[in-house]
């Protein structure tokens, strides 16, 4: 019989250190990370035990009857142990759902992790989902660079290398987060799309305090000035750009292929994946082709992260699973 217990800063200790050991937790789930924003959400997280053993986490926030597993987060679901098996993960999902049930909470919202993320083998959840009648509500379509057989760097990507060449960049990891946000990220996200970063530069930059090997930002540079940046979140299995910005003349002066190249070829050749994300509007509705096309002509091909909504009643549904 599983135990389910709502997170308290008390076990935050345990918490971190179960995900450090999980198959299928990153940074992201560590608590200094959820938390640099938790005046925005409810945490509603939970534990899940086995006796006095920890077998699975559920970072997770409430709005209203709904549980999301993590607005504030770019994947999420549930953590386990690296010891789990399939049986005792669909336990352990029916215990999550059915305690959610008995709190009035009629709604899971599952924000998958991509497969790449895994240090394991670890889709138990995805099998649990199917077995509870769970509803897709969205799919991104993410693209994926595979190092160990990574196609070329495409023609057109190499002419704006060339042209980064010849306009003397270089590129260098920075720590002013600051003056990437003001000078590139902030007026490119509000001049093309009306918008502004997830993070603050303050957020941002207290992240990459807290997680200085997981968190990166590496600039292009020309006569003392920032023509393109990214921003990195590294993983044990791969690394992810989070942030992708160059100055309005980026396409003629080859900037952000310049840094591209370097970040896929050089700087993270020796990890498994590069995630460049997705290139989705409208709940996955929308794909912007152009955007698709650039990272595509570094070597990535589509995989999916996907969406989905569990009804919490539907725990019965995994009484009679067994045979």
């Amino acid at each position: 019989m599983y135990t389910v217990l709502h997170y308290t800063a008390s076990y935050f200790k345990q918490w971190n250190t179960f995900v450090a050991q999980s198959k299928n937790g990153t940074f992201l789930f560590n608590r200094d990370f959820m938390e640099y924003h938790s005046d925005r959400f409810t945490d509603c997280s939970l534990m899940v035990f086995d006796g006095p053993k920890l077998v699975a986490l559920l970072p997770a926030n409430k709005v209203d009857d709904t549980v999301y597993s993590h607005q504030g987060l770019t994947y999420g679901g549930l953590i386990f142990s690296n010891k789990i098996k399939l049986a005792a993960a669909l336990q352990v999902f029916k215990s999550v759902l059915q305690h959610l049930h008995e709190v009035g909470v009629t709604t899971l919202h599952i924000k998958s992790i991509p497969a790449i993320y895994h240090k394991q083998p670890s889709q138990e959840i995805d099998y649990a989902l199917f077995l509870t009648n769970a509803v897709l509500t969205r799919r991104d379509a993410i693209a994926v660079r595979d190092n160990s057989a990574a196609l070329k760097v495409a023609a057109n990507r190499m002419e704006g290398v060339k042209k980064g060449i010849a306009n003397g960049f270089t590129v260098q990891r920075s720590y002013d987060f600051a003056e990437f946000w003001k000078e590139v990220l902030e007026p490119v996200l509000q001049s093309r799309h009306g918008t502004k970063p997830v993070h603050s530069a303050e957020e941002i930059t207290k992240l990459a305090t807290l997680f200085p090997d997981n968190v990166k930002l590496f600039t292009v540079w020309q006569d003392n000035h920032i023509a393109a940046g990214t921003v990195i979140f590294e993983s044990d299995t791969l690394a992810h750009a989070q942030y992708i910005a160059g100055g309005e003349d980026k396409g003629e002066n080859g900037s952000l292929d310049f840094l591209y190249h370097h970040i896929v070829t050089q700087q993270y050749a020796g990890k498994k994946y590069f995630d460049f994300g997705n290139s989705n509007e409208q709940q996955g509705r929308k794909l912007n082709t152009g955007l698709a096309f650039w990272k595509e002509g570094f070597g990535a091909r589509t995989m999916f992260q996907d969406f989905y909504d569990v009804q919490t009643v539907n725990h019965t549904l995994l009484d009679n699973v067994f045979i």
